[in-house]
């Protein structure tokens, strides 16, 4: 492998839950394996603003595990972004069909998370609830998948080349 880190984006709609979490997430399964370094891992929204707070009840959720999110800023998703991604982990279908007809040329490195972990299914954004239980729904389906299809992940995050 080159020296230059493989890049990991996760793609959601706010950049304020879903992909933040799944950010936080990652960094901790690849620091339990020791392979922290090899990879940059961001996320990014496809209707994000700019350097907003994550969702407070999101920062809460990942406290409860262990997992410090606060520090995120949301961001919102570019051509750049695609480009410089090796890989790209969408949290819906719907953002699987939208990124793969606004960067055509990066389609191939577009994946749907639940289908990584061997299912096809979307996952919800509990953002815009006060549903501290809407929120740990969603992390545990999240923290699920991505362990379920982490040797997927690294299989594809290794093959794929930015561009």
């Amino acid at each position: 492998m080159s020296e230059e880190r493989r890049r990991l984006l996760f793609v959601c709609t706010g950049n304020l839950c879903r992909s933040p979490l799944a950010v936080g997430f990652m960094k901790e399964l690849l620091k339990a394996r020791g392979r922290e370094e090899e990879y940059e891992v961001t996320s990014a929204g496809t209707w994000a603003v700019e350097d907003h707070l994550p969702a407070p009840l999101a920062v809460e959720v990942m406290a409860e595990r262990g997992v410090d999110i606060s520090s995120h800023r949301s961001h919102s998703l570019t051509l750049r972004d695609m480009e410089d991604a090796h890989l790209v982990v969408v949290m819906t279908q719907g953002h699987e069909e939208v990124l793969s007809l606004e960067f055509p040329q990066q389609g191939s490195k577009i994946h749907l998370l639940s289908e990584l972990a061997g299912e096809k299914y979307d996952i919800e954004d509990p953002y815009g609830t006060e549903s501290l239980e809407l929120y740990q729904q969603c992390a545990d389906q999240i923290e699920e998948l991505l362990r379920e299809g982490y040797p997927r992940l690294i299989e594809l995050l290794e093959r794929q080349e930015k561009g």
